[in-house]
């Protein structure tokens, strides 16, 4: 292992007396007396690029500090020595722990701003991430020339050598992929070069028509300073930069910082106990439904999970280590029963199982919350009371209809949380155009029933919000398969409506789309489903994944049905995912009002930031952290961190990717907490 990566593993936390967070590296030789403060906030040069736009989203999205110097705005401020570093009560003060620069030298090799910042770093002992540059001596690299190479990447698999999973890229089993998702558009350049002395490579590549392997991310240790070199280019949402970009930030913050990260990844399946009406491939529509013009009734049969379809999504949860949420209507399942001989051995089965689910209300028969609909037009709109006003769904209805299907769950032994809440097609909460308000009646009705957390439509909504004074929203992604359909075939035949050009004979929603584009051609039905959709719809999930983004996916029981769609798309992520991150760094599959309280702390947390009411530094190895009272703070430490608590100490945070995190609170009778490393 090399003294550098040594150093990087050094990361520390101790304790300060006044009981604040504390956390710290302590600089080589430096003592209680000279020891600088270090703030902990990240610089951010800015040139409008995807690279630097990429690394600001992870510090953001992970709750990290930072400033932004926009070198396109004429008004900026001047990068000296007066900027980044001043003295606070007779010692000197670093202003920033990390600086992100588009790449080696944005202000030119030699100028005045260049020899500030590089000055700086040296002084302080103050990491640079290049964020993407090319293959030169200047960052350590031979030029191309030398058994290298310049070029595409797509497609291409990289490897992260032993120095980097020794250091901040441990949470990797090895290797990943850059993306190749259009053979007719180059998604990815770089530069694949070989070290020189100084460099130590962190990932490599087989050099393309050349012999061995060749650097894409590496350190440089020159001059007294450190740079993490990134020799190709890449956007916040590529998944070559996702799988790195937790180990860039801990690599700029040497392992101790602000902020948090976690891979998520949960599944809804709503609808349980009811059924599903069947899209008609001939009509492009779905009768029994509010979208066929002229209405009609269901003439398919509805789709509806059977008992071996409940047992099979029991086995295939514990095959995979993965919990799926059953988000149910009990009184549809109780109408399906009395139409059915008074007997239901889906629901039996289920119930069977009931131990090995979550459970969320989904209220009792689906009714719709929102206002009174009028179904007599495509699409539907609000009835109206004499005087103009909307007709709104009662507060009563509302209540009935939460209250019911959780007294159904507690008389059947179900595990659910009263504090939860999916309300059929999100109802109640404004749906654009028709609707495009709450409905008032909805938040007294939750606030009476308990419920703290009710799921909303990300693709409507994307930010938690309030509804009311006691509930808050948990936004849902919507996973690209209908819950009209169950067969592998109707899935292709809606896709292709959906997707392809009037033309071709789709519905042409998708020309001219801001948010989508076209098929080149439709799918075949016999195969498009498992050549085109599932890869496509696992791509994009697993982006969520990878984004830090504790979000819940949603999908319906039509699609554990018949021919069970929704597997193939959830085996094709978890199997990636485990190919690319080692046992140290699992899903996290959190539970809705887990999640809830996630989104909220990080809005509490992003609040305190952007008001300036967050102060943090290190002061040799000792780091003080002060944030408003009840603010949970996100902090992450290295493995053996211990809390300091009023008397003795406990274990801090809980172990993930290598590293110790947590949203940290005050122990009892202490007004700020305190972290030690070992």
């Amino acid at each position: 292992m090399s003294h550098r990566v040594q150093r990087w593993r050094a990361a520390g936390v101790t304790a300060t007396a006044a009981g604040m967070i504390t956390l710290g590296l302590a600089a080589p030789g430096a003592s209680a007396v000279t020891d600088p403060r270090i703030d902990l906030r990240v610089l951010v040069v800015d040139d409008g690029a995807g690279p630097v736009g990429a690394v600001t989203a992870q510090l953001k999205s992970e709750g990290v500090p930072y400033t932004t110097v926009d070198l396109a705005d004429s008004g900026r401020p001047t990068i000296d020595a007066g900027f980044l570093s001043d003295t606070v009560g007779g010692r000197a003060r670093a202003k920033f722990q990390g600086v992100v620069l588009p790449n080696e030298a944005p202000f030119g090799a030699g100028s005045a701003e260049q020899t500030a910042l590089e000055a700086y770093e040296k002084t302080y002992a103050i990491p640079q991430l290049d964020a993407y540059t090319w293959a030169h001596p200047e960052v350590g690299l031979d030029y191309t020339d030398n058994n290298g190479y310049a070029g595409t990447l797509d497609g291409r698999t990289a490897t992260v050598s032993t120095a980097g999973k020794a250091g901040p890229f441990g949470y990797l089993r090895g290797d990943f992929s850059f993306e190749d998702n259009s053979p007719s558009v180059d998604e990815s350049y770089g530069f694949v070069a070989q070290p020189r002395a100084g460099y130590t490579s962190y990932v490599d590549t087989p050099v393309p028509g050349g012999t061995g392997t060749g650097s894409l991310l590496g350190e440089y240790a020159h001059d007294g300073r450190r740079e993490l070199v990134v020799t190709f280019a890449y956007n916040q949402y590529q998944q070559q930069f996702r799988v790195l970009a937790r180990g860039m930030v801990e690599w700029l913050t040497q392992g101790v910082h602000l902020g948090q990260a976690r891979n998520y990844f949960a599944v809804h399946v709503d609808d349980v106990f009811a059924s599903d009406a069947r899209w008609d491939t001939e009509r492009n529509c779905t009768p029994g439904d509010i979208d066929c013009a002229g209405g009609g009734d269901d003439t398919g049969t509805p789709i509806r999970m059977t008992p071996a379809d409940a047992q099979y999504a029991a086995q295939w949860e514990q095959s995979h280590g993965f919990t799926l949420d059953m988000v149910f209507n009990a009184g549809a399942g109780e109408e399906w029963k009395s139409d059915n001989g008074g007997t239901d051995p889906l629901a039996d089965q289920l119930l069977s199982d009931k131990a090995k689910y979550r459970w969320v209300n989904h209220t009792y028969t689906h009714l719709f919350l929102g206002c009174v609909q009028d179904t007599s037009t495509v699409p539907w709109s609000c009835e109206k009371n004499a005087d103009g006003s909307t007709k709104w769904v009662s507060r009563s209805d509302i209540s009935g209809q939460v209250s019911d299907n959780y007294d159904w769950a507690l008389t059947h032994g179900l595990p659910v949380d009263r504090t939860e809440l999916v309300t059929g097609e999100h109802s109640g909460l404004k749906t654009l155009p028709q609707q495009p308000q709450d409905n008032p009646n909805l938040a007294p009705a939750l606030a009476a029933n308990g419920v703290k957390w009710t799921a909303s439509d990300n693709s409507r909504e994307s930010e938690q919000r309030s509804v009311g004074n006691s509930t808050l929203t948990v936004p849902r992604y919507p996973m690209n398969l209908y819950y009209n359909t169950g067969t592998k075939a109707e899935m292709a035949d809606e896709y292709n409506w959906i997707y392809t050009s009037k033309a071709d004979g789709g519905s042409g929603v998708c020309e001219g789309s801001t948010t989508s584009t076209c098929l080149s051609q439709p799918l075949d039905t016999a195969t498009g489903f498992t050549d085109y959709i599932v890869p496509t719809e696992a791509r994009t999930d697993l982006g969520h994944v990878l984004g830090n983004d504790p979000r819940p996916h949603y999908v319906h029981q039509s699609n554990l049905a018949e021919d069970r769609n929704l597997y193939p798309v959830l085996d094709r992520v978890l199997a990636d995912y485990q190919g690319l991150f080692a046992d140290n760094t699992p899903i996290v599959d959190l539970r809705q009002s887990a999640i809830g309280a996630e989104l909220q702390n990080r809005t509490k947390w992003q609040t305190a930031l952007d008001a300036g009411k967050v102060t943090a530094y290190r002061i040799g190895k000792t780091v003080t952290v002060t944030a408003p009272s009840g603010t949970h703070i996100p902090v992450t430490a290295p493995e053996g961190t211990s809390q300091q608590q009023l008397l003795g100490t406990t274990a801090f945070g809980t172990a993930y990717a290598g590293a110790r995190s947590s949203w940290a609170t005050p122990g009892p009778l202490q007004s700020a907490l305190t972290l030690k490393l070992p």
